[in-house]
């Protein structure tokens, strides 16, 4: 076992969660992989393991369930590890209307986003405040911002993750931990593929888009240097200052009337 400091990431099988692999290999880091397919995330640590020279594990999780956190924290500890940089990147939002979802289908977005998220956090970052360093990338969205979309949680969930991760740098960057709420656009991943909305998105001009791999290049310089809130690229950085100062009738009309993922 190497002395350089170790990252968890959370969906890291594909994605930003594996570009974020990627970047953290390439700076040094150890790595904790966490996502629910294990053949995937043996596939990716082996294969930065042998180009990076780092310690990849693999840690398969379904962070839907409500004791994942406790049985990965065991895990983590069994292994003798210490998380110096935490990645919670795990996502998924359902294509479906509130009315017509299972409980099941809208409890998991709320474990995984909200639940697991927090107390992740809440499991490494006190170590990380009494060893005076950590890095926390929180990855919210741009949908943070935007008008609540009908039917969806997703909205709410993302400004839940935006404002609970600007709390916690507030009361942990005077100890050396810096937390950074990530609030990408549209990246080109799988998400979309899982979510059943890609035939929606690929109407949307590439300018709209960015590729994972920049996505996690800029949250890393955010992060390291401090800043709280990261929104990616310059489409996105001039479509959260449009959104913004928008009154609430008006987010509401929009909302309803331009959502691209509505039933």
């Amino acid at each position: 076992m190497s002395t350089q400091k170790t990252a968890l990431i959370t969906g890291a099988s594909a994605g930003i969660g594996k570009a974020f692999a990627e970047h953290l290999a390439l700076q040094g880091y150890n790595l904790i992989l966490v996502a629910r397919r294990k053949d995937k995330l043996s596939e990716l640590a082996d294969q930065l393991g042998r180009k990076y020279g780092i310690d990849a594990y693999v840690l398969a999780a379904d962070l839907a369930q409500p004791d994942a956190v406790t049985h990965l924290a065991a895990e983590v500890q069994n292994l003798g590890l210490s998380v110096d940089f935490l990645i919670n990147n795990a996502g998924l939002s359902g294509n479906y209307k509130f009315t017509d979802a299972s409980w099941t289908e809208l409890a998991a977005e709320i474990q995984i986003m909200i639940t697991s998220l927090t107390q992740l956090c809440h499991v490494f970052l006190p170590k990380m405040k009494a060893r005076q360093w950590g890095r926390v990338i929180n990855v919210s969205s741009i949908a943070a911002y935007a008008p609540p979309g009908a039917s969806l949680l997703y909205t709410g969930i993302k400004s839940y993750v935006l404002n609970a991760s600007q709390a916690m740098d507030m009361e942990l960057k005077p100890h050396g931990v810096n937390v950074t709420a990530l609030c990408p656009g549209f990246t080109r991943s799988e998400f979309h593929d899982v979510m059943g909305t890609r035939g929606t998105t690929n109407k949307f001009p590439n300018v709209m888009w960015q590729g994972a791999d920049e996505v996690a290049e800029e949250a890393y310089k955010a992060v390291m240097a401090g800043h709280p809130v990261c929104v990616t690229g310059w489409f996105n950085k001039a479509s959260v200052a449009v959104m913004k100062p928008l009154p609430e009738g008006v987010r509401y009309r929009l909302g309803k009337a331009m959502n691209p993922f509505k039933n």
